[in-house]
């Protein structure tokens, strides 16, 4: 059984789940059209519970495209979040169709995925002047980073109002039976928490580890999970996969 290092009921809000459906459009796009739809597919995950939806634009809009964007702002009923790397072209995009919350990924226009946080330290006056131009508009700013205290701790000084905890790592040793993996998150949480910034997680987080980081994360606001549950909806189905991660959040 697994062991739980931190456990305070005080210390343990709602959890909110964010749906990412950038595979849904990248499933879409290999075929052409328009079929699965993405808005349709947004407003069922809300209809099955989910409290947001994530996308993820990139440069070469390989899934998420700049007009899935705008297609689904006036749609989305939930929290609507914006994930990408804030080039110009990002900027205007979030700022015309102002979510509820913009999360900031410094990822490479050739890497495949996020991998890799801030460093809030070296980009902290580029960070800085961005969060100030979003916050200006009423947008929630979330910076994606590492499980490391010092970015935690500089991350205060760009006026972020939260960060999003990269959970690569702790997903990869979970599997591999490590339960100890969870101590860089639970210290990073407990800095945030102390700074008051606000906490949300993702990238590889699935039915099979969600429970126990929840469990172990104080302070934990929000989880944004896209290829993982996708994956598992090819075999439960979508709104099975939705309830049974409400169930384990809650």
């Amino acid at each position: 059984m697994a062991t739980l290092y931190f456990c305070k009921a005080k210390d343990k809000p709602m959890t909110k789940l964010s749906v990412n459906i950038n595979k849904i459009a990248t499933l879409r796009n290999a075929r052409g059209g328009n079929i699965p739809n993405v808005v349709k597919a947004a407003k069922d995950i809300e209809e099955f519970g989910a409290q947001g939806i994530t996308v993820h634009p990139r440069p070469d809009e390989r899934h998420i495209t700049y007009q899935d964007v705008r297609d689904l702002q006036p749609v989305v009923k939930t929290e609507f979040n914006i994930e990408g790397n804030p080039v110009t072209k990002f900027i205007d995009l979030v700022i015309q169709n102002q979510p509820t919350q913009v999360t900031l990924v410094p990822d490479a226009v050739d890497a495949i995925t996020s991998n890799a946080g801030w460093d809030t330290v070296k980009n902290k006056e580029f960070l800085t002047e961005v969060i100030s131009e979003f916050k200006s508009k009423g947008i929630r700013a979330s910076i994606f980073v590492d499980p490391n205290p010092e970015m935690i701790k500089n991350a205060i000084h760009t006026g972020a109002d939260r960060i999003e905890l990269y959970t690569e790592d702790f997903a990869s040793e979970y599997e591999k039976g490590n339960h100890d993996a969870i101590k860089p998150y639970i210290a990073c949480a407990e800095i945030a928490n102390d700074l008051g910034l606000g906490i949300n997680a993702g990238h590889d987080l699935s039915l099979q580890n969600i429970e126990f980081f929840k469990k172990n994360i104080p302070g934990l606001l929000e989880v944004s999970i896209g290829h993982a549950l996708m994956a598992e909806s090819l075999y439960e189905g979508l709104e099975t996969v939705i309830h049974k991660y409400l169930k384990l959040l809650q």
